[in-house]
């Protein structure tokens, strides 16, 4: 959710069993290779079009002799890529208030770094290919680049309305959340040259996540309390579920397994579990006021839950769907935005309305530093993280 400004803009912030007709209880499953591949071509809509290729499907990694899938299988503390080993670990905080980046040594808990960048910066995101951060300047109507492996400001490019940046699963292009225009603008990954504007019919488009077979993409739309899903071979809406009348939906995750998808609701307090083939919604787990942020922990057995409206990190056990504990930040905060650290130890994330950021011992959830930084810290993005690729938002590896 973007900050409160006062500048008047509105900006807060598998191949499915339906389809192939059968039916499977909630217990792990297997996906057979053949299945996938033959399903995705025959489903996808777009297949054999020069002008609009079928996304290549990320669950080839699955065959028949495996156990079931872990989605984030490679982004364990060993995962770091050859592309990223080199470069110094940093902490990029985004003040929405300031327009301005402090950079976080994460060993010493110290500002080592300040810059100014666009108007009202939201998010810093790892490209797809993990080589460039980029800070999308909301109201700026620009992304600014910087070097991860120097961690220096580069330069800056024009792209409308950037709120959030997304890249799809096989990589061909970067989509610029364009929240105020109602609309998800496809653009060529390295070049950023539009390539298509898809309108969406929802307000506040702001995060979302993909499908594991690559097919399509999930986003939240906090303004109207809807999802909308979008077929990533044609490029075109395929639906939209209301959650409820009072839903403020925030981040999006897939669950390890790939088979369904977590909602954040900042309104809800809690995160819906949506079945993201059917589009229905499955389970609702409460959490704690003001659900916003969510992060798989490296051995993906938990997703830790932002609770910015009281100061607290749920922790959600994937394999059962339960809250099994709650961390608590002395004093209070607003945690909002963040990461984990290569090794899994440390959860990172923005206090949006403290100006500061806490760093989180993730064995017993204390609070290891209280970092102050300038004024409305968002999206930070703790880099380098472990991973092949990224899709985006603040390092939602892969």
């Amino acid at each position: 959710m973007a900050s409160d400004s006062g500048l008047g803009i509105l900006s807060w912030e598998l191949i499915t069993n339906e389809y192939l007709g059968v039916s499977i209880d909630p217990a792990p499953v297997r996906y057979p290779l053949a299945l996938i591949t033959a399903s995705a071509l025959l489903l996808s809509p777009g297949c054999g079009s020069p002008d609009r290729a079928p996304v290549v499907g990320i669950a080839a990694l699955a065959d028949s002799s495996q156990e079931p899938i872990n989605v984030y299988a490679a982004t364990g503390p060993d995962g770091l890529s050859d592309v990223v080993k080199e470069f110094p670990d940093r902490v990029y905080v985004p003040n929405s208030g300031d327009n301005a980046v402090d950079v976080i040594d994460p060993h010493t808990f110290t500002i080592v770094d300040h810059f100014r960048v666009g108007l009202q910066p939201q998010h810093v995101v790892p490209s797809y290919d993990l080589k460039t951060l980029w800070v999308v300047n909301d109201l700026d109507d620009s992304l600014t680049r910087i070097d991860p492996a120097t961690g220096r400001k580069l330069g800056t490019v024009k792209v409308e309305d950037p709120y959030n940046m997304y890249y799809t699963p096989d990589g061909r292009f970067a989509i610029i959340v364009a929240e105020r225009l109602h609309r998800l603008d496809f653009r060529d990954a390295v070049s950023l040259k539009l390539v298509e504007s898809v309108p969406v019919p929802c307000r506040g488009v702001d995060h979302m996540d993909f499908a594991h077979t690559g097919q399509y993409l999930i986003a939240t739309c906090e303004f109207s309390g809807d999802l909308v899903k979008v077929d990533l071979a044609t490029r075109t809406v395929m639906g939209t579920l209301k959650l409820s009348e009072r839903a403020m939906p925030q981040d999006i995750r897939l669950s390890p397994d790939g088979r369904v998808f977590y909602v954040a609701d900042m309104m809800g307090n809690g995160v819906y579990v949506i079945d993201g083939d059917r589009f229905e919604t499955m389970a609702f787990i409460a959490t704690g006021k003001g659900t916003h942020g969510l992060y798989p922990s490296r051995d993906a057995k938990f997703i830790y839950v932002s609770n910015r409206g009281e100061g607290t990190i749920s922790l959600l056990d994937t394999g059962t769907r339960t809250i099994t504990t709650k961390w608590v930040i002395p004093g209070g905060g607003s945690p909002d935005m963040g990461g984990v650290s290569t090794d899994g130890k440390v959860l990172w994330l923005s206090g949006r309305y403290h100006s500061e950021v806490y760093a989180i011992d993730t064995q017993d959830g204390h609070l290891l530093a209280r970092i102050k930084v300038g004024k409305g810290p968002h999206g930070l993005c703790l880099y380098p993280q472990p991973g092949r690729y990224s899709l985006g938002h603040t390092g939602n590896m892969r």
